[in-house]
């Protein structure tokens, strides 16, 4: 067994397929085809489960992801630290980020980080939810996160960093509801048609709640795409909560946006792994948590 050869299977895992896989490795399919099975042969027996052109995972394939994950973020981590040594002046750092955390703060983290390290470049990886944040990091798909979460931050799986909140606000069209005003009740919600987003997020769970209150609105569109409300609004179509990360693009886009009375809001954290920080990792949490002290 070999590092290469744990690169590739975590490849396959990730991009779904050998071909996919071969094509991000930028390597014949035949070469990486022989790299797996010479690893399926050092570990007596398959990873995969070979089905036309997809590759489905046995359950020996599953019991070495994490594994195979730290072992690659490992060696990476030796080589960083090396590097280091000298200075840091190349490399990267992955960042799982929920789509509107990615907009503010992690905009301005990157450009703090990019100032004092323009040699490292930033990664950022999408994830929907606080949940699926912590388990990237978990697992070891990426060394940090940025999440939001109307409770706590985590503690117990992942050391949580305090980065600030965010209060929740309206963006309404320009010739929408509300018109000349600067914010909004709650309860004035009722009867408007709203853009939501996924289950599972802070935006769609403030919503769901005012529902459960008996705020009454009618849900003119669900959208997984977060690049989908501003132009869903804009377009007339309803109204959309969301955190006050998109105030600025917002209202650059022509949009109004209304401050929602009483003031609620989430719990913004940068997520690391407990322990194996790369030094680019580590550089980037010191220099993030400056900017949002700053």
């Amino acid at each position: 067994m070999d590092i290469r050869q744990l690169e590739y299977f975590l490849a396959i895992v990730d991009q779904g397929g050998f071909h996919r896989a071969a094509s991000a490795l930028y390597v014949s399919q035949p070469s990486l085809s022989q790299a797996v099975r010479a690893l399926e042969r050092d570990l007596g027996g398959e990873l995969f489960h070979r089905i036309g052109r997809r590759a489905v995972l046995t359950e020996a394939g599953r019991a070495l992801i994490e594994p195979a994950r730290a072992a690659v973020r490992g060696l990476a981590t030796a080589r960083a630290s090396v590097a280091a040594v000298h200075e840091l002046r190349t490399g990267r750092v992955e960042v799982a980020a929920m789509p509107s955390q990615a907009v503010e703060p992690l905009t301005s983290m990157i450009r703090a980080f990019s100032g004092r390290y323009p040699g490292v470049s930033v990664v950022i990886r999408a994830a929907f939810t606080s949940g699926d944040v912590v388990e990237m990091v978990r697992t070891g798909a990426v060394e940090l996160g940025l999440l939001a979460t109307s409770g706590p931050l985590p503690d117990k799986e992942v050391t949580s960093h305090p980065a600030g909140e965010q209060r929740f606000v309206l963006v309404v069209a320009p010739d929408g509801p509300f018109g000349g005003r600067r914010g909004v009740g709650c309860e004035e919600l009722a009867g408007q048609r709203l853009i939501v987003g996924q289950r599972g997020t802070g935006m769609r769970a403030y919503v769901d709640g005012l529902r459960e209150r008996g705020v009454a609105f009618t849900i003119a569109a669900e959208t997984e795409h977060r690049v989908a409300l501003l132009p869903l609004v804009l377009a007339g179509v309803g109204s959309a909560v969301v955190t006050e990360s998109w105030r600025a693009m917002a209202e650059q886009a022509g949009a109004r946006v209304l401050d929602i009375e009483p003031t609620t809001t989430l719990n913004i954290g940068l997520v690391s792994r407990r322990t194996g920080l790369s030094p680019a990792a580590r550089a980037f949490v010191t220099t993030a948590l400056d900017q949002v002290a700053g």
